[in-house]
């Protein structure tokens, strides 16, 4: 019998041991834990939405933001650093350290264009930065808003391959899309859906929820290891719209903003000076257009934008606030000293509310105009559950001062966003302000030199895309350091920019036009910041310079072909394997909440949905199937024993009710829809196969019923319908729901009619 025996090499290498046939002639051996050198700091990286570069008090707005200003003035504010201008983008960019076309996230996670550059997530050719920060011995956590996998995969059938905890995190808890209700939204813990702790009424509101998750994950992480490094990723669902906050803090900013967009623009920009975020001289960029004079505007349309506007100022309040009960509570547990904290929004302030203000971002995927006199009647529901808030243009310039356009432009409206680091032990130097231009690709190097780590070349046995960003820690002991940031080019929707050696050329592009027919404009930025001098046909030559550096470096990531397609075209084309390239779904009570994503998709098709109920009494009543929310959807449920139907329209419900009474007992109870022409239709009510119930149904959505999902015998989250009061569950014997949709707009019906 043989003394020692071969034995395979464990996950820290080879067995340094001995194994022989007992334990007696054996040697144990155990491989020291992979941790991190002694010391090394945290990580807590703090992810705004949809916030302008001038939005928070510490640089340039007099919105109230005390706790982010305390971050910057014990750290360091950058003036030129930038994003993608779009939200899934720029998070592809902050966790990976690669240009997001390069990594297949050239716009939202929501669609696969059918080019590597537009796959709707993110290639495990590159390695995020919670899969490395895990492999070399942190703890990670995700809380909020995540928007990196593909929707359709969103279910919780999955696959979860692109989820939170997939890519490196070990703990999640937050939102998967691109926006949700703030009092009512559309909850994931770890890899399964969930429903808010509380009710608004009861005080619930999604920021501080999120804060409250985070604490608790810092806290098990810090009681049990606490000598184990954590990296928190932070990212809040404010300030994207809708525009929601406590009642308290709208009421602090009730008249705050009378004055006018204008006159903002004016004060930040002469702040911004002031304090050395902008260079002395930096011109006010002109109005965008569309955008009015604030004094020309209708006393009306004065109350509503500035209403709008006290909603956006109070949702970015509350969000501050509880980033300084996070930050206190670092302190409690002595971690803040130690943690790198990195705060940023992913995009210029947002142009989707309009040129007048939205109460229902619906209409604006679907391209339909809100009535005005409708929003101004709703003027009391600002900002509160009963609406989804945008504000209108003019507020989005003001919070991107002092630049041109916006979210989803390339211009620096759109691109310029406000960056603070922060960290106790290791800057050398705070309070101040940096002016190299950098970009969200830059965060990651800087990460992976501060903690002493290598992107890795090969993962999981996948080759690795090199990163593309450059650590920024050289400027945190030099200030006027010249940056090491070669070139940067952008692109979204067919909006073109290259960055290059303090110059910069930008094409603003209207969709379905020629991109040949896009006019580039030129500007020397290290002496206009603001873009508001074009040099283009003063430097023809310097201007076709940098055209010609913008397509080697979209060549070099990626970046082609040019798309400039939007949400609703997209929305229409599910990618392979989605579960709404079927005509037929069948689903059953208790099934988890399903994504919009992935619903049946009914929007402007014939379909028909038939619920297969018992019924014991006459009082068995509730919700069969409900989708949507206070701006749009629909729900199908049984009240006062008749079958009911409505359809939302952006607020206008249209309702189909059974003319009589219900039979107790077994039941097939049907709504169908019928198209009579593009957008419109009839609805009718059946049960078991007899006709009770028609109605016109004049308008339906053409593409998009809104980012809340659908549930089945029960209305969670926001109500479908203001006929009940919460869930209102289905109380009777209830089978199963079909839906049997039309393979296409063009059909009248996918089936056989009932009559």
């Amino acid at each position: 019998m043989t003394n020692a025996s071969p034995h395979p090499p464990s996950e820290s290498g080879a067995f340094q041991g001995r194994i022989g046939t007992t334990y007696e002639e054996s040697t144990p051996w155990w491989p020291d834990p992979q941790a991190p050198a002694e010391d090394t700091p945290n990580v807590v990286v703090i992810v705004l939405d949809d916030v302008g570069f001038s939005d928070l008090g510490c640089f340039g707005s007099d919105i109230d933001t005390p706790a982010m200003d305390a971050l910057a003035t014990d750290g360091l504010r950058y003036a030129n650093f930038h994003t993608t201008t779009l939200c899934s983008p720029t998070r592809a960019c902050l966790l990976t350290g690669r240009n997001h076309h390069s990594v297949g996230m050239r716009m939202l996670s929501n669609f696969d264009t059918g080019f590597p550059s537009g796959r709707g997530r993110i290639t495990t050719a590159a390695a995020t930065l919670p899969e490395v920060l895990r492999d070399s011995g942190f703890n990670t956590m995700a809380v909020g808003k995540w928007h990196l996998a593909p929707m359709e995969q969103t279910t919780a059938s999955g696959p979860y391959i692109q989820w939170p905890l997939s890519r490196g995190f070990e703990r999640y808890y937050g939102f998967l899309e691109a926006e949700t209700d703030s009092f009512y939204p559309e909850l994931f813990y770890d890899n399964h859906p969930v429903d808010p702790p509380k009710s608004p009424e009861e005080g619930y509101h999604l920021s501080e929820d999120l804060v409250d998750r985070a604490i608790d994950f810092v806290r098990d992480q810090t009681s049990v290891t606490p000598d184990k490094p954590f990296f928190m990723y932070l990212a809040f669902g404010a300030a994207h719209a809708p525009h929601q906050a406590p009642q308290e803090y709208l009421e602090k900013y009730r008249g705050r903003f009378d004055h006018g967009w204008d006159v903002e623009r004016d004060r930040r920009h002469a702040r911004q000076i002031e304090r050395g975020i902008l260079p002395p001289g930096t011109g006010l960029a002109p109005r965008n257009p569309g955008v009015e004079p604030f004094d020309e505007l209708s006393d009306d349309e004065k109350k509503l934008s500035v209403r709008l506007q006290e909603a956006y100022a109070a949702m970015v309040d509350h969000t501050d606030h509880h980033i300084g009960r996070l930050m206190e509570f670092l302190e409690q547990v002595g971690q803040m000293e130690n943690t790198i904290t990195i705060l940023l929004s992913d995009n210029g302030a947002s142009q989707e509310g309009g040129q007048k203000g939205s109460l229902n971002p619906t209409a604006f995927q679907n391209g339909v105009p809100e009535d005005f006199e409708e929003m101004v009647a709703r003027f009391d529901e600002i900002g509160t559950a009963r609406a989804h808030a945008n504000y209108p243009w003019g507020w989005a310039q003001a919070g991107n001062t002092p630049f041109k356009r916006y979210k989803q432009n390339t211009h620096e409206g759109g691109v310029r966003c406000p960056l603070i680091v922060n960290w106790p032990r290791g800057l050398p130097r705070t309070g101040e302000i940096r002016q190299q231009f950098h970009h969200v690709t830059d965060i990651v190097p800087t990460l992976f030199e501060l903690l002493g780590l290598q992107a890795p070349e090969v993962h999981n046995g996948i080759p690795q895309l090199p990163v593309h960003g450059v650590s920024m820690a050289y400027t945190f002991g030099t200030p006027a350091a010249p940056t090491r940031k070669e070139a940067q080019y952008f692109e979204m929707f067919g909006h073109r920019a290259i960055w290059h050696d303090g110059w910069k050329a930008v094409a603003y592009h209207q969709r379905g036009t020629s991109f040949d027919n896009d006019q580039w404009e030129l500007y020397h930025h290290d002496s206009d910041f603001s873009e508001c001098n074009d040099l283009a046909e003063e430097q023809p030559q310097q201007l076709q310079k940098m055209v010609s550096r913008f397509w080697v470096e979209a060549g070099k990531y990626d970046v082609l072909p040019l798309d400039d397609n939007g949400f609703a075209y997209r929305a229409k084309i599910p990618r392979p394997g989605s579960p709404r390239r079927r005509t037929t779904f069948t689903y059953y009570p208790g099934m988890a909440h399903l994504p919009g994503a992935a619903v049946p998709p009914v929007m402007n098709r014939a379909h028909r949905i038939t619920a297969f109920v018992d019924r014991a009494a006459a009082s068995d009543e509730g919700v069969l199937v409900s989708l949507g929310n206070i701006s749009s959807g629909y729900v199908l449920y049984v009240k006062d024993n008749r079958l009911v139907y409505e359809y939302n329209y952006l607020g206008t419900r249209y309702t189909v009710t059974s003319v009589e009474e219900l039979p107790i007992g077994p039941a097939e109870l049907t709504f169908e829809f019928v198209k009579t022409g593009d957008m419109q239709g009839v609805g009718h009510l059946y049960v078991s196969g007899k006709p009770v119930g028609t109605e016109a149904i004049p308008r339906v959505l053409p593409h998009f019923l809104g980012w809340q999902g659908l549930d089945i015998g029960r209305d969670t989250l926001s109500p479908s319908s203001p006929a009940y009061e919460g869930e209102f569950a289905f109380t009777g014997g209830f089978e199963k729901v079909v839906f049997t949709v039309a393979p296409d707009e063009e059909g009248t019906a996918p089936f056989e009619r009932i009559d």
